[in-house]
């Protein structure tokens, strides 16, 4: 889904009338670091289509809008829901923070298991955890039991998604893998992907394999 430009005279219909929450990339052509975010906030958009609307507002032709969040420092970001501000950040910042801004304004994403729900399956035999990374990564450290099929080779072994009776979770280190569930999903494979990744994982103190499988 592309980066919806927003106008003073759209801000109503597109914003506030919104049934989804709204990121709000206020920029300017002439900002360098907003030239830095545009390609991570259209990156957003993709990854958030259907759960959450990304916007851009030019302040230099969009007055209202730049006096109504009191626009001083460029890029700024600006997550709405129902109307009301839920949360700002100013300047250059990580993907990360502007999806943990998103975070608790987004439905859950059906295709995300937390790593609580992930260890619990694996131990019950009801999913098993595929690894996306490459194999020296793969090697050094991993989910328990996982199966390590490459992203540059998922293509080739895709089948593999399909057999036994484990529901095939996906992972790499970060959020890597819900883009690729996604397209997984569209061409009608049955898959779920690992929320924060193995990071996630580790962060909460769960077991990890390490050296040679």
């Amino acid at each position: 889904m592309p980066v919806i430009a927003v106008t003073d005279e759209t801000f109503e219909q597109e914003i506030m009338e919104s049934p989804l929450p709204v990121l709000i990339d206020l920029y300017a052509d002439w900002c360098q670091p907003c030239k830095q975010m545009a390609p991570i906030v259209a990156a957003l958009a993709a990854d958030l289509a259907g759960r959450a609307k990304v916007v851009k507002i030019d302040v230099d032709h969009n007055p209202a809008c730049a006096q109504m969040f009191r626009v001083s420092s460029l890029p700024m970001f600006v997550v709405m829901k129902a109307g009301k501000v839920l949360g700002h950040q100013l300047g250059a910042v990580p993907k990360s923070a502007l999806l943990e801004m998103l975070q608790h304004a987004m439905p859950r994403d059906p295709a995300a298991l937390d790593p609580e729900e992930l260890a619990r399956l694996i131990v019950q035999g009801n999913a098993r955890a595929v690894d996306l990374r490459d194999p020296g990564s793969f090697s050094r450290f991993r989910i328990p039991g996982a199966l390590n099929i490459p992203l540059d080779d998922l293509s080739a072994r895709k089948d593999e998604l399909k057999a036994g009776p484990a529901f095939p979770v996906l992972y790499a280190r970060g959020d890597e893998a819900a883009e690729v569930v996604r397209q997984l999903q569209s061409e009608g494979v049955r898959v779920k992907y690992l929320e924060g990744g193995l990071l996630a994982w580790e962060a909460v103190g769960l077991e990890v394999d390490k050296g040679a499988p």
